[in-house]
């Protein structure tokens, strides 16, 4: 009995000294919890990269670093450079509908009202590497020239770029090319001017006219072009030509 007593005594002294001893341990550092990344803000920047370690929250900015990526025109500058003027003109293509916004892209395909928010250093780009790799006769700021020459008129214009040909008949008439065959992929004499890049008319001229009216190409073609039709308004429009509306079969833009 006394044995037991003795060892029940020793036992109640120690629990009763490590009780004693816990209760003067400072608390633990709070950087051992996992706090929410919210109230990372008011930590150091010590302690805010070790909370993040065991952050659990998805990354937020992914999709903005994503969208801000440059734009590479190396590809489009490859086509070019090597004369290879389809696959220029495909990649052309594509880099619009990349320029014109995630919408687009998962459409596969450019809205006209789209086209004002593609760049004007983007599109200014696009336009300058045609002109550089065939001697200034391609691109979107010869055919914007090409365009006010002709008055605006998409008849005209598209006569003038090669886009629609005269067909075989004792009525003069003419109709749109077919893509891709019957267009010109190579750079000669006889190919027109601003013949490339072509744009998609499948759905109408409001497209093109909104690329060809986008203030990377706005400079000295508009002023000149604004006077020459104050100039032929204030002629009238007795001798001016004849309408060549009866020249042309139905519109069936198919490129």
């Amino acid at each position: 009995m006394t044995t037991t007593n003795s060892l029940h005594h020793h036992r109640y002294s120690f629990l009763k000294r490590l009780s004693t001893s816990e209760s003067h341990l400072p608390p633990p550092p709070s950087s051992l919890f996992l706090h929410p990344t919210t109230t990372t803000t008011t930590t150091s920047s010590t302690t805010a990269s070790t909370t993040a370690t065991f952050s659990l929250s998805p990354p937020t900015s992914t999709a903005t670093t994503s969208q801000q990526q440059p734009i590479s025109f190396d590809t489009l500058q490859h086509h070019l450079s090597t004369q290879n003027f389809f696959q220029a003109d495909e990649e052309t293509r594509r880099l619009l509908i990349v320029l014109a916004g995630e919408a687009a892209q998962k459409r596969g395909y450019v809205f006209f009202s789209e086209v004002q928010f593609v760049a004007e250093a983007d599109l200014r780009a696009i336009d300058e590497l045609w002109r550089q790799y065939s001697d200034g006769r391609f691109g979107y700021s010869v055919q914007k020239r090409l365009w006010q020459k002709a008055n605006k008129d998409f008849t005209k214009f598209f006569i003038k770029v090669g886009w629609m040909r005269k067909l075989d008949t004792e009525i003069e008439q003419y109709n749109y090319r077919a893509f891709p065959n019957e267009f010109t992929w190579e750079l000669s004499d006889e190919t027109p001017e601003g013949h490339l890049p072509l744009t998609n008319a499948l759905r109408g001229t409001q497209l093109l006219t909104s690329i060809l009216s986008h203030p990377a190409f706005a400079g000295e073609e508009d002023e000149k072009a604004a006077e020459n039709e104050v100039q032929g308004s204030s002629r009238g429009n007795i001798s001016g030509p004849k309408p060549l509306g009866s020249l042309f079969p139905k519109p069936d833009y198919s490129f």
